[in-house]
C-alpha cells in the first residue's frame, strides 16, 4: 500500500472517528493511569483507572471498612439524589486480589459524557495493589460480554452517537490525556478500529 493510500485510509477513519472531549490522564511512574469519574447528584469526583481489560465500574462506599478505604475517599449514597438501591450482590476478581459489594444505580460522567448505569459499592478489598494504588475505584471500559453481574458499561449507556475512546500517553502526567469519542488527527499516521460496543 502506498503512503497516499495509508494516508486516504486514515483519513477516513478520521471522518468516522473525529475526535471529541480531550479528558486528562495522571501518569504515576508510568505505571498507573487515571483519570476523574464524578458520580451522584450533586457530583461525587473520584480518581479512577480506565479499565479497557474490565467491563464495570465500582467505587468505595462509604459502608466500606478494609484498609483501603481507610485512605481513599468513599461514595457517599446518602448525599446524592439520584442514587437508587439494587442490593444484588457484586464480587469481581482480578489477578492482583478482588472486591466486594453491593450494586447501585446512579449517574457516572467522564468530563462531560454522562450514563445513568449500575456499578458496584465496594464494601471490601483485598490485595495489597488496591492498598498502594491511588485510585478509589475502576471504569471498566471493556466489552460487556465480561461484564460482571451483565450490567451494562459506561460506554453501553454513555450519550454518545459514536461508542468510541482512545489514549495519548506522554512522557509527562501534564501531557497525557483521553479523547472520548474518537481520536485526534495529529497523533496516528494509519491504524485499525474496533467498535467497542457491538
Amino acid at each position: 500500500m502506498t503512503k497516499d493510500m495509508y494516508r486516504q485510509q486514515a483519513d477516513g477513519v478520521y471522518e468516522k472517528f473525529m475526535g471529541g472531549e480531550h479528558i486528562s490522564v495522571k501518569d504515576y511512574m508510568n505505571a498507573q493511569y487515571f483519570i476523574e469519574v464524578e458520580i451522584g447528584t450533586p457530583a461525587q469526583t473520584f480518581t479512577m483507572v480506565p479499565d479497557t481489560g474490565s467491563s464495570n465500574l465500582w467505587v468505595y462506599s462509604k459502608n466500606c471498612w478494609s484498609v483501603p478505604c481507610w485512605t481513599h475517599k468513599l461514595f457517599d449514597t446518602k448525599t446524592s439524589t439520584t442514587f437508587k438501591e439494587d442490593g444484588q450482590a457484586f464480587d469481581i476478581t482480578y489477578g492482583s486480589g478482588g472486591v466486594k459489594g453491593k450494586v447501585g444505580w446512579d449517574v457516572a460522567k467522564i468530563g462531560d459524557i454522562q450514563a445513568t448505569m449500575g456499578f458496584g459499592l465496594v464494601t471490601s478489598a483485598s490485595g495489597v495493589s488496591f492498598i498502594a494504588s491511588q485510585m478509589s475505584g475502576i471504569i471498566g471500559l471493556a466489552y460487556d460480554t465480561i461484564s460482571v453481574d451483565k450490567l451494562n458499561t459506561f460506554m453501553d449507556n454513555a450519550d454518545l452517537q459514536q461508542k468510541s475512546f482512545s489514549f495519548y500517553l506522554k512522557d509527562t502526567t501534564e501531557d497525557s490525556y483521553m479523547v472520548i469519542p474518537g481520536m485526534d488527527t495529529e497523533n496516528f499516521t494509519t491504524v485499525d478500529t474496533h467498535p467497542v460496543v457491538e
